[in-house]
């Protein structure tokens, strides 16, 4: 690869951008070609998703599309962007373990406290080993540096709520790999404007972007035949690598001084990156809280997670996730928008607005049922 690198340098050609353009390619070729096998396995194996009552859909559907999803990430990563590994070395053996539980989740199902125990083991792997953490909150709170353990318990807490809310936002066709592929350009732009230093984290998005893509073409697909979800495997998979993408974002702004690493400066760094993810952060708190209104226990599944509401609505999947993702990406554009403002001041806004959008659905079916009760009258 290095000699490579270096002939592309005597010619004057950007090895970066050619990282880039192989990268998002491969990946997405790889996933693309990937998951015919894997739904002609999963069928003839009878792996597939049963429906049940919280289910969305009505039929058996192949589930291991995180599989390949895995599989092309950890190939062009390794290929494309191989410096992640050297710099944060207990990455690759995190996702290998997300990778396990995942496909055994997906297959026999596992214990919730199993799959806690694996979450705590990866998290502390990336937050331990490779020093992945939250330093500091950027004066949320009236808290800026964070105690060594401290930031260490906060982190891997971090880490696992987002990997589950992820999991949670998984629930219809092409929302969970929709939002995955905004927020990884998101912060794949954010890396790109902010230096050749953290050029390999680009490549890593676009690396998401383009296995995403492609496991999107067959989740959207209308014939039976051809559809498959990514299950658990894809969605810790995703929830995980987008935490350490949106950890490693927060980290730029903080001012350590480490030699021969540019320093920025942006006070409100960790609301930009809670305005990213924010749709799975407040569709997790929403159906916590309401669960918890409702005497139930706030790990009882139930139906009222956004897209559960719009599908209410009598709204399509492909609709629902679209106009889930484009509200929640309107909430960014507040966030960019005003990143200079207090930091507290503007993270109570991107809450707000984020809790908003969980009830609008409720308002307009309630608007609706009553305008149909007028009319009936």
């Amino acid at each position: 690869m290095k000699n490579f690198e270096l002939f592309l340098y005597n010619y004057g050609i950007s090895i970066f951008y050619v990282k880039i353009g192989l990268g998002f390619l491969s990946s997405f070729l790889i996933t693309f070609f990937s998951i015919p096998t894997i739904i002609k396995i999963s069928r003839r194996k009878n792996l597939m998703d049963e429906p049940s009552v919280r289910s969305s859909h009505l039929r058996k559907i192949p589930n291991l599309g995180g599989i390949a999803i895995f599989y092309s990430i950890g190939i062009c990563t390794s290929v494309f962007a191989y410096e992640i590994f050297d710099l944060y070395k207990f990455l690759f053996a995190s996702l290998i373990v997300l990778l396990y539980v995942g496909v055994m989740d997906d297959i026999v199902v596992m214990r919730a406290y199993k799959k806690l125990v694996a979450q705590i083991a990866v998290s502390a792997f990336i937050v331990i080993g490779s020093d992945i953490r939250i330093r500091s909150l950027f004066g949320i709170c009236g808290i800026f540096e964070i105690n060594y353990y401290l930031s260490v318990i906060f982190t891997i807490i971090t880490f696992i709520i987002l990997i589950n809310a992820f999991n949670l936002i998984d629930g219809i066709d092409g929302l969970a790999g929709g939002y995955s592929v905004i927020c990884s350009a998101l912060f794949g732009i954010s890396y790109y404007r902010l230096g050749e230093y953290n050029y390999p984290l680009v490549v890593l998005s676009v690396v998401i972007i383009g296995s995403v893509l492609a496991f999107l073409y067959y989740n959207l697909s209308n014939y039976r035949a051809t559809k498959i979800f990514m299950g658990d495997t894809g969605s810790m998979l995703l929830g995980f690598l987008l935490a350490f993408t949106c950890i490693c974002f927060i980290d730029i702004f903080i001012d350590r001084k480490l030699p021969n690493v540019p320093r920025y400066h942006l006070k409100s760094a960790p609301v930009i990156a809670v305005a990213i993810l924010i749709l799975p952060i407040v569709d997790t708190l929403n159906v916590i809280l309401v669960r918890l209104w409702n005497k139930k226990s706030p790990f009882e599944a139930d139906k009222n997670h956004i897209h559960h509401k719009l599908l209410k609505l009598e709204l399509t999947h492909r609709r629902s996730s679209f106009y889930i993702i484009v509200y929640y990406l309107l909430i960014v554009l507040v966030a960019y928008a005003f990143r200079h403002s207090n930091v507290n001041l503007l993270l109570v806004i991107i809450l707000g607005l984020g809790f908003i959008g969980a009830y609008l659905p409720d308002i307009i079916y309630r608007m609706r049922n009553r305008n149909t009760i007028k009319t009936n009258n």
